[in-house]
């Protein structure tokens, strides 16, 4: 069992920066892969990048892609997402999630943090 906790949301204008961070509880957090998604309102939810369990393989969705970092630190039992360049269209709540391999749709993960509010201003 893990339970996320996400932080770090919030409001900022276009072009600047934010740091997401997830707490996970549990000992078991570096055996776990861990995705960031997104839903904005009236979409559904997507996912933003992910990160296998050492931290050695990454992905991200074309839309972040050299704008977003994603990190762990396995001693401290948590997963960054350092978002750079926000656009308006970033805005959305945001989640974590652990999965036990790196997959990027959403079924495949089965433990959700209860989200964290973006809002990039224009």
């Amino acid at each position: 069992q893990v339970q996320l906790v996400e932080s770090g949301g919030g409001l900022v204008q276009a072009g600047g920066s934010l740091r997401l961070s997830c707490a996970a509880s549990g000992r078991t957090f570096s055996s776990y892969a861990m995705g960031w998604f997104r839903q904005a309102p009236g979409k559904g939810r997507e996912i933003v990048a992910a990160i296998n369990w050492s931290g050695t393989v990454t992905y991200y969705a074309d839309s972040v892609k050299g704008r977003f970092t994603i990190s762990r630190d396995n001693a401290k039992n948590t997963v960054y997402l350092q978002m750079n360049s926000l656009k308006p269209e970033d805005t959305a709540v945001y989640y974590c999630a652990a999965s036990s391999r790196l997959r990027v749709g959403e079924h495949d993960y089965n433990y959700w943090g209860q989200g964290t509010q973006v809002t990039v201003s224009s």
